[in-house]
């Protein structure tokens, strides 16, 4: 994974409570195709791209490159996360780091499922690359992303115009991971007597 550094790539698949992140496979294309021609995932994003186009460039599976996931909901693909290195057309802070990005359908927006499957693809980019920081840009007109990126624990680095609008670059760092012993009251039937590694 030249992208992002001596990870191996694809991992086995990660399953969070409700979703498992995986490789694109060849039954995703219709979602992938749905999913870039939007017109509301696009919104600020430039646009979505034509149908038509997207159906010829597009003749059979999704491609598959290192960092991205497809997160599939009871067997079938509902967006895609991606983690790769920021390009240099962003801001100074950016360049080099990694950056998350992600794409849902709009039928499954107001869930939860773009906060628990980018938790699970930061988890596991920590396991991976401990201590890298990970950046996400995102327009401060796109409420819903905001949110999200409070919620995954992005705090700001800067705003910064560009494509005509005020952009905004949250960074999120791990926190260390540190074995907690968790106190436990034997006389709770409930409780076993085992420690606890908690994040």
């Amino acid at each position: 994974m030249t992208q992002l550094g001596s990870v191996a790539w694809p991992p086995a698949p990660i399953r969070t409570g409700r979703l498992v992140l995986r490789e694109p496979e060849a039954r995703d294309r219709a979602a992938f195709i749905e999913l870039l021609a939007s017109p509301e995932v696009h919104t600020y994003l430039g646009g979505p791209r034509p149908r038509d186009e997207l159906e010829r460039e597009m003749s059979g599976a999704p491609e598959r490159r290192p960092g991205l996931f497809t997160v599939d909901l009871d067997g079938a693909m509902i967006g895609q996360i991606i983690l790769r290195r920021a390009t240099e057309h962003g801001p100074p802070a950016a360049a080099g780091k990694a950056e998350l990005g992600y794409l849902f359908l709009p039928e499954t927006w107001g869930y939860g499922y773009a906060a628990e499957a980018c938790a699970a693809a930061l988890d596991w980019f920590a396991d991976e690359l401990p201590g890298e920081p990970v950046v996400l840009f995102t327009q401060t007109a796109n409420t819903r992303s905001m949110r999200l990126a409070a919620k995954l624990g992005f705090t700001e680095a800067e705003r910064f115009e560009a494509y005509g609008a005020e952009q905004w670059l949250g960074m999120w760092s791990p926190r260390p991971r540190r074995p907690v012993e968790r106190v436990l009251d034997s006389a709770d039937p409930q409780l076993d007597s085992t420690a606890a590694t908690l994040n």
